[in-house]
């Protein structure tokens, strides 16, 4: 899965397309709306008028994803490679608990 390369390669890779402070703050903000809106969307399944809620978090944290993009001038690296959606979770576990990314 990680094709021979540590977590820490795959972050390092990651930061080299998230250096401006709008991309990071846009994904800071973005990637745990989008990921807290795939449990709330399967919820939505058995809860009725749930499915605006996760919706509009998965939306709103896309847009912000390719916001932050626009700004930083480089395409999202899961353009490349998949495999970058999970980094970029990976990533945003590190910057909450304080890990220099």
């Amino acid at each position: 899965m990680l094709a021979g390369k540590s977590w820490d390669d795959w972050i390092e890779r990651y930061g080299h397309s998230h250096r401006h402070p709008f991309n990071r703050a846009c994904h800071t903000v973005g990637i745990p709306l989008i990921v807290l809106s795939l449990p709330l969307a399967l919820a939505a399944i058995w809860v009725d008028n749930l499915w605006l809620l996760p919706l509009t978090l998965f939306v709103l944290g896309w847009v912000l994803q390719f916001a932050g993009h626009a700004v930083e001038g480089k395409p999202p690296e899961f353009f490349k490679d998949w495999r970058f959606l999970l980094v970029g979770v990976r990533w945003w576990l590190a910057k909450v608990r304080g890990n220099r990314s």
